[in-house]
């Protein structure tokens, strides 16, 4: 990919998942009143291993309402780290579950989720008995993500 865009279409599996998702960070957050802001559709501006500089489109992300509003007139994506993103695996699982995880962790986007509905990912995430997952990375004090995994009625 030579800094081409790439649109990767979605099943209404997929659409359906992200946006029940975003349904219940929204009102979740709501609730308890944190001061954060749900979106989809939000361009992260990260950085490649080898430097190139791209833009990253979660499925869904929560952002500090106050970074949100820093500039409402921006057409530009985000370039400081989000609380969350998240992420619903589909058949590009290499690129949520390699890329996203390495360029998150280091523009230190405290958290980083994994939804694979599917069990598509590899064994090396999923072990031997393939069984749907969401996976929560969670920035630890050196900024390495730290990895819990919950199946079925976790």
């Amino acid at each position: 990919m030579n800094r081409e865009i790439v649109k990767i279409a979605i099943t209404r599996n997929h659409d359906e998942l992200g946006e029940f998702t975003d349904i219940h960070f929204y009102q979740e957050s709501d609730r308890v009143k944190l001061n954060n802001v749900v979106k989809r559709g939000i361009t992260i501006k990260t950085t490649t291993k080898e430097g190139t500089e791209q833009g990253r489109v979660p499925d869904v992300s929560v952002i500090d309402r106050t970074l949100w509003r820093a500039e409402r007139k921006a057409y530009a994506a985000l370039e400081l780290p989000i609380q969350l993103a998240v992420e619903v695996l589909s058949t590009n699982w290499e690129d949520d579950c390699v890329d996203k995880l390495d360029e998150y962790e280091r523009l230190s986007i405290a958290e980083y989720w994994i939804i694979d509905y599917l069990a598509m990912g590899k064994r090396e995430f999923l072990g031997n008995q393939k069984i749907p997952t969401v996976f929560v990375f969670s920035l630890n004090a050196e900024g390495k993500y730290q990895r819990t995994q919950f199946r079925e009625n976790e």
